[in-house]
């Protein structure tokens, strides 16, 4: 029974850990949805239609990369591919990064209204919310 107890714990822990961030998705095509739902106002409407910009600049370059990896080693062996699929990880890992970067950015912005609703909409999905220091805001 103990060791039953055990293993449910340890699974419990690990899905408390992997749980998965609660992230806006600037850039992508919900804008104008994160607009709606937050109500931005016109200074965070052209922050975040900048940020959007920024982000397609960033990872289109990450995208021509990856691409490029993949096209050079086409015909490659076995063990040159296992190599390069960890370079193609690490790409989509900062693109995956710069999209949080910028997603932080804009919830920098929310006021408290804005940021404790974000708060409640990804406790209710069972997301990690992105958290950031509200002191550096309230001046």
């Amino acid at each position: 029974m103990k060791a039953i107890l055990f293993y449910l714990f340890l699974i419990s822990c690990f899905f408390g850990v992997a749980q998965e961030e609660c992230s806006l998705g600037i850039g992508g095509q919900d804008d104008e949805t994160i607009a709606e739902v937050f109500q931005l106002n016109e200074v965070q409407l052209e922050k975040m239609k900048n940020w959007s910009a920024e982000l397609k600049v960033r990872n289109e370059h990450l995208k021509s990369q990856a691409e490029y990896l993949l096209k050079r080693h086409a015909q490659s062996s076995p063990e040159d591919l296992m190599n390069i699929s960890y370079k193609y990880k690490d790409l989509l890992d900062s693109m995956k990064q710069n999209s949080r970067m910028l997603d932080k950015r804009l919830l920098c912005t929310f006021n408290n209204r804005q940021y404790n609703f974000y708060i409640n909409l990804c406790n209710q999905l069972t997301l990690r919310p992105i958290y950031i220091d509200r002191s550096v805001n309230e001046k």
